[in-house]
């Protein structure tokens, strides 16, 4: 074995201050070739995400057929939530087999799911999109790829985290006008049926061309309890986990909420669909743009404080949304709320990999996502069922709000724990080399 590049120099050559970002004066493993498979990744994500915001445009015919919004509902949040509990045994085989495999047979998955649920019915809807566009389909990809990203990486994590995550807002950017127009046109079976076949063209190329990422060697220093197995932030690792996977579940309930019903509450509104539809894509773009924002302050103030931040913006845009009822009202809102909630993911992604060991980012990023997407699917459905007890979006986005303070709490919380504390980013003390 080769040397690991950046073992050669002692740990404190790595120092930081507290919180901040992966950074160092050792030998990167960043090359060009990292960004290149970072905007692969991007591209099969901006795919793979068109599924989930497909149920989201067609929701309004989709529930005129079946005679209730809680079906298409129950759908965007099976995917979700399929997509979050199948990310950690993806992430296992992914490890075991690659990238390219993994993420081929996603796409293959998702185009499935999506053929089953044209066929109309609320089963054939609800396990299409739970369990072969979620749990089979999107989770080969997403999880997977956050692990495979952040091992490409050593000093400017933050922002290729940010750059990959956003393959959502990519795809909530692009997908949501074209799905509008293909169903005003074809309706939303075909339009399903069309994407399916589009997933396969789409993917599977760029799967191909993955490459594998440099391997981890050597240490097991964990950002603020030394090695693995010490305590992170003065507390047990596990319990760290356990608190941010709950807060990432608080605040991704009312990230879902104007994601899934932006469209419908804007109809209910007397808004144009095509209107609604453009909302969510400048929702979308926003957050895109943002993201890097995002991910460029998560390199010099670190995850947590990055997480502190957006929650607080995102809190502010959803409580907004209570109360505006006009178009342009709704697009400045969409726009903030698209900017507020874009840095939480990657922020989350990126504490975990500063505060544990790079190691165990194959089982801690996906139990992490698990709850995150828990998190959406829980946010979607509860607006739809809220919505058809009470008859109005406001009652829905009041729960959110309410959430969205539990996040802020819990997140408080650890960044008053990382207070004063001098680290090591785990990323810079272990060795890497390239294969």
């Amino acid at each position: 074995m080769p040397q690991a590049r950046g073992s050669e120099k002692p740990n404190d050559a790595f120092m930081v201050k507290e919180g901040s970002a992966i950074r160092g004066t050792g030998a990167s493993v960043e090359t060009r070739m990292s960004w290149i498979m970072t905007f692969a990744a991007l591209w099969v994500m901006s795919i793979a995400f068109g599924a989930p915001y497909l149920a989201v445009v067609a929701l309004k015919p989709m529930a005129a057929e079946l005679g209730e919004r809680a079906v298409p509902s129950l759908a965007y949040s099976l995917a979700w939530l399929g997509m979050a509990a199948g990310g950690i045994a993806m992430g296992q085989i992914a490890a075991r087999i690659g990238m390219r495999w993994t993420i081929m047979f996603g796409a293959v998955m998702v185009s499935a799911g999506l053929v089953l649920a044209s066929r109309g019915t609320a089963w054939e809807i609800t396990v299409g999109y739970g369990l072969f566009v979620g749990l089979l389909g999107i989770a080969a990809m997403n999880a997977p790829l956050y692990v495979y990203v952040s091992h490409w990486f050593d000093r400017r994590l933050g922002t290729a985290l940010a750059l990959v995550s956003s393959g959502q807002y990519v795809a909530g950017a692009i997908w949501p006008v074209i799905f509008e127009r293909a169903i005003a046109q074809v309706g939303w079976h075909e339009t399903m049926l069309l994407f399916g076949g589009a997933e396969l063209v789409l993917v599977a190329p760029v799967a191909l061309m993955l490459r594998s990422p440099p391997e981890i060697t050597g240490g097991e220093t964990s950002t603020t309890g030394g090695r693995s197995g010490g305590r992170v932030l003065g507390l047990h690792p596990n319990a760290v986990l356990a608190l941010l996977a709950g807060a990432s579940l608080f605040c991704c309930v009312p990230m879902a909420m104007p994601q899934g019903h932006l469209v419908a509450f804007c109809t209910d509104l007397g808004i144009a669909p095509a209107h609604g539809a453009a909302m969510l894509s400048l929702l979308l773009i926003t957050a895109f743009l943002s993201r890097q924002i995002w991910g460029w302050i998560s390199d010099r103030i670190g995850g947590l404080r990055t997480v502190l931040a957006s929650s607080a913006c995102q809190a502010t845009a959803i409580t907004a949304l209570l109360f505006t009822h006009n178009e342009i009202g709704l697009f400045t809102v969409s726009a903030f709320f698209g900017f507020g909630f874009s840095g939480l993911i990657p922020a989350y992604v990126l504490a975990i990999r500063e505060l544990f060991p790079a190691a165990e980012a194959s089982w801690r990023v996906p139990t992490f996502l698990l709850f995150s997407g828990s998190g959406m699917a829980l946010g979607g459905w509860a607006a739809g069922a809220i919505y058809d007890h009470f008859g109005f979006y406001e009652a829905a986005f009041a729960f959110g709000v309410m959430a969205n303070f539990v996040n802020l709490a819990i997140i408080g919380f650890l960044v008053f724990r990382l207070h004063g504390r001098t680290t090591v980013p785990a990323l810079l003390t272990e060795g890497m080399r390239p294969t």
